[in-house]
Formats: C-alpha cells, sequence, structure tokens
C-alpha cells in the first residue's frame, strides 16, 4: 500500500509539473485568447507577416436578441503584431480561407503595423448554421456578429480599432458602423455601395459615361458580336458549361444571353484593359474564349458558393440591373428585370422582397453623424455608382476616388498627394 501511495503521489506530482510547463509553454497570447469564454477551439497559423497567428472558433447566437434560438461557429482569424498595436478588424463580407495563408496580411495592417482581427461572415465557408435558417442572414445580425467579436477581443487589444472591408465587406464596415458607432475608432470602407434597391438604377447610367466613347463603343461592339454569332458561338458555350457540370434554373440561351449583359459590369469592375477585347474580325474561338475569361457563367449557377450573398442582396443589401435595349434585337430574353430572384436565389426565396430600412438606415446615419471614415472608390468601378460620393462638406468623412480605377482601388493605388492625406489623417486619428 506505500509503494502504491508513493506511486500515486509521484504521478500527481508528474501531472502538476506536466500541466505547469503546458501552461508556461503558452504565450501571452494564447493564454488571454483561452479566457474568452465564447471562443470553443484555436489553432495555430504559421505567418510570415506576424509573430503569432491563429485561427478561433467563436460560437454566435443565430439572433443576438433571442441566444435561445441556437448558435453557431464563426471563425476569427487573430495575427499579433503586439499588445501595445492599434487593433485593425477586417469586416470580411464573405469567406475567411484567403486569410489563411502565411503570407497574407491586410493593407492597413501592414501600413500601421497592426494587428489583426479578420472575421469570417456568417453563411459562409465554416460559418455557416446548419440548418441554413436564412431568417438569420441579416445586415443587423452580422453587425451584432462584429460587436461580439469587438468587445471580446478588446480585452487583449486595448489600443485604437479600426474597421476596414472591401466591397460587400467594405458595406459590412459601413454597416457596422452605422448600428454601432462607438465599438472603433475609424473605419475605411474600400469599394463599398450603398444601394437602394434590387435593382438600384444608378448602374446602367453609369456604365453609359464611364471612361471614352472609344471605349465604350469597342465593349459595344464586342457584345453585339457575340450575340450576332450566337449560331456558332452557343454550342461552344454550351460545351464548356457541360463540362463544368453548371446547372442553372433557365434555358442555356438566356444564360449566354445574360452573359453577355454582365460583360460590361464585369469588365469595368475588374479594370481589364479595353484594348485586350478581341476586334469583331476575332476568330469564334478568341470571342468564347475571351467572354468566359470575364463573365464566367458560373456566375448565374442555382449552387453558386455565393448564394448567401444573394440573399443579403435581394432581401436588403441591394444589387444592379441591366441595360437590354442595345441589344434587344439578339436577345431571348424580353427584358433583364428580376434576374436574380429568378436564377440565383435559392428556390424558396425567389419571392423575398426587399426592404429599404437598411439602406435609409444608413444613409440618414451618414448624413446627421460625422465619424471618422475614408471611403475609397475606383472611378471606373461600376459600384462606384452606388457609393457615397454625394457625402459632402463633411470634416470627419473623407472620399477618395482613383483616377481610372477598378474595384481594386486601395490606399496604395492613390496618386501620391490623396495616399499622404489618407496616411496623414489615419496618423493623427490613431494617437
Amino acid at each position: 500500500m506505500k509503494g502504491l501511495r508513493t506511486r500515486h503521489t509521484a504521478l500527481l506530482l508528474f501531472t502538476f509539473l506536466l500541466a505547469s510547463v503546458s501552461l508556461s509553454a503558452q504565450t501571452g497570447l494564447q493564454q488571454k485568447l483561452s479566457e474568452i469564454s465564447a471562443i470553443t477551439e484555436t489553432q495555430p497559423l504559421e505567418s510570415t507577416e506576424f509573430s503569432e497567428k491563429y485561427v478561433t472558433y467563436f460560437t454566435q447566437p443565430l439572433d443576438h436578441r433571442h441566444p435561445k434560438k441556437g448558435s453557431f461557429r464563426q471563425r476569427v482569424i487573430v495575427a499579433h503584431a503586439g499588445f501595445d498595436r492599434p487593433t485593425v478588424i477586417i469586416t470580411e463580407g464573405y469567406g475567411a480561407a484567403y486569410a489563411l495563408k502565411p503570407q497574407y496580411r491586410e493593407e492597413l495592417s501592414r501600413l500601421l503595423n497592426a494587428n489583426m482581427v479578420f472575421v469570417e461572415y456568417r453563411y459562409f465557408l465554416e460559418s455557416t448554421p446548419e440548418p441554413k435558417d436564412w431568417r438569420y442572414l441579416t445586415a443587423e445580425s452580422s453587425a451584432d456578429d462584429l460587436h461580439a467579436v469587438t468587445t471580446a477581443f478588446k480585452n487583449i487589444y486595448p489600443g485604437k480599432w479600426i474597421a476596414t472591408g472591401i466591397s460587400k465587406g467594405g458595406q459590412t464596415a459601413l454597416l457596422y458602423r452605422t448600428f454601432y458607432p462607438d465599438d472603433v475608432d475609424v473605419s475605411v470602407p474600400y469599394v463599398a455601395p450603398l444601394c437602394y434597391g434590387t435593382e438600384d438604377g444608378r448602374h446602367e447610367p453609369f456604365l453609359k459615361k464611364v471612361s471614352t466613347d472609344e471605349d465604350r463603343k469597342r465593349i459595344t461592339d464586342f457584345q453585339l458580336e457575340i450575340l450576332k454569332r450566337k449560331a456558332a458561338l452557343l454550342p461552344l458555350f454550351e460545351k464548356y458549361c457541360t463540362e463544368q457540370e453548371y446547372k442553372f434554373r433557365a434555358p442555356i440561351e438566356e444564360i449566354y444571353d445574360y452573359s453577355v449583359l454582365e460583360y460590361s459590369f464585369a469588365l469595368w469592375q475588374w479594370g481589364t484593359p479595353v484594348g485586350s477585347i478581341p476586334l469583331p474580325t476575332a476568330t469564334d474561338a478568341e470571342l468564347i474564349a475571351h467572354l468566359l475569361a470575364i463573365s464566367d457563367p458560373s456566375y448565374f449557377t442555382t449552387d453558386s458558393t455565393n448564394a448567401s450573398f444573394f440573399v443579403q442582396a435581394a432581401r436588403e443589401l441591394g444589387y444592379y440591373g441591366y441595360d437590354t435595349r442595345p441589344f434587344k434585337k439578339y436577345l431571348s430574353i424580353k427584358s433583364g428585370k428580376g434576374y436574380l430572384h429568378r436564377l440565383m436565389l435559392p428556390e424558396e426565396l425567389k419571392d423575398m422582397p426587399f426592404d429599404k430600412t437598411l439602406s435609409r438606415k444608413i444613409k440618414g446615419f451618414l448624413q446627421k453623424n460625422d465619424p471618422k471614415m475614408i471611403f475609397i472608390y475606383g472611378e471606373n468601378d461600376p459600384w462606384t455608382a452606388a457609393g457615397v460620393t454625394w457625402l459632402k462638406e463633411k470634416k470627419n468623412i473623407h472620399v477618395f476616388i482613383q483616377p481610372g480605377g477598378s474595384h481594386l482601388a486601395r490606399i496604395s493605388t492613390l496618386p501620391e498627394k490623396e495616399k499622404e492625406e489618407v496616411m496623414k489623417l489615419l496618423n493623427e486619428w490613431l494617437r
């Protein structure tokens, strides 16, 4: 019995020492992460940019006003620059997979040597609830998610906070500031639209004025040529869709027509050089290859990875329409109206109405308040048509537009003078 007791005591001592070693091996950040009750799992990530980087899983209510309705796990990536550094929260509008890469570092985090908290949007990739009840995919719920994450991480990073995101992520940074104006010190939405309807109406006129007459004519000529040669090109288009195993809710000829209508928006959005557009004398193979490179029909598939975005666009974020008039003679569709609901929404939501409450709330907030915000847009990006470029005479809200810029407009792409102005503002605000 004495020997057994001695072995038992030794085992307890060993266990205690092992736990002590394990605890001491934890970094200060790991220890602080373990103290956040909402985080159920933490995994280390490799990084060439930060001293430490982790992916965490954050328990969030489906409905923050009624937590008993259920919860889901939200993926949140934290990258450490220093407890005394400012923190950038990336209000991603989609999935977070690309932020897992060792070399990833968001622009503001790099410019300011700031910590990075990257929040995957609910209903995307690993942050998708099961079952997928669409009722809880709302802008307000996404703002509540961000508020919960920010509140928890401020115990780790008590310094200045900046919210930023790109495109739908920029929309998210904007609506987050609207619902929780005091959560962060600065907001920097990149290329963020504020749409007023499912087919907003400002994008089509924008495309008729963007760039030069010559550039717009070359684009229209290409679209017309694609439509005129439909008899020869449609079989090539259909073969490609079959090989890719795309599935659609409309006949293939209609998808072809929609891809042609989408072409001009997609080309300007991503800044494709107009000089790269094949001339009308190009071969069938050259024409179809270029169309597919710019306006891939996967955009219109029934099982799109962006289905959650389309639900939000139709519900409250808004979207854009198509001007069919220049091409009416060659189209199999009578009108482009309602294409989002018809082609891209889950079947059970195809009749969902648009709610203007969110856009009115955001617009009212910007008109009545003057938070520290910097908006970045590209001059030729069709989404700029729905940007907040109408904001005038504000002391703290600043709008910068990159000349000739696309949806890739960033602080680093601005002219040197504007870039210096942005950095001066940020450094003053973060003192």
